[in-house]
């Protein structure tokens, strides 16, 4: 299977802001990704993935938020078959506990504990879906630091 080029560019910005703490440099690679596919037009798994590493890169929480939107949205639209052949190592399912996590955390910090209540009910609904591997134990990881702070929040 050859590697998909624009997952792999993905990858190269998930690399910047994650391993070399390039969060500008990242951004930009992210913005010129998301030129190059078509924006919201684009692949549904392109869009998905680069919306939510793009969200990872954002200053300012509402911007976080939408960008984080878009990746839910563009999920539904993805296919199992899609995901394999792109060479994601997850199914669609397994998708959704971290778009749900993040969506969570942005309506935290904008004081919307109702609706991060909701995504966080979301994310744990899906937890099935991931593996005891890495990403899974990161994600669970992060669902169970969510509920403490927003236990925290009232």
């Amino acid at each position: 299977m050859t590697p998909d080029p624009t997952m792999t560019r993905i990858g190269q910005g998930v690399e910047l802001h994650h391993r070399q703490g390039q969060r500008e440099a990242a951004r930009e690679l992210f913005a010129q990704i998301w030129d190059d596919i078509g924006g919201e037009q684009g692949d549904p798994l392109h869009v998905c993935v680069l919306a939510h590493s793009m969200a990872d890169v954002q200053d300012d929480v509402h911007q976080e938020l939408m960008w984080d939107l878009r990746a839910l949205a563009a999920v539904g639209l993805i296919t199992d078959e899609r995901v394999a052949q792109a060479g994601v190592p997850l199914s669609v399912a397994g998708l959704y506990p971290s778009l749900h996590l993040n969506l969570s955390d942005c309506y935290r910090k904008l004081g919307d504990l109702d609706r991060a209540r909701e995504h966080l009910q979301q994310a744990r609904a899906g937890i099935g879906a991931l593996g005891d591997d890495e990403y899974g134990q990161l994600i669970k990881g992060g669902l169970k630091q969510l509920a403490e702070q927003l236990d925290d929040a009232g």
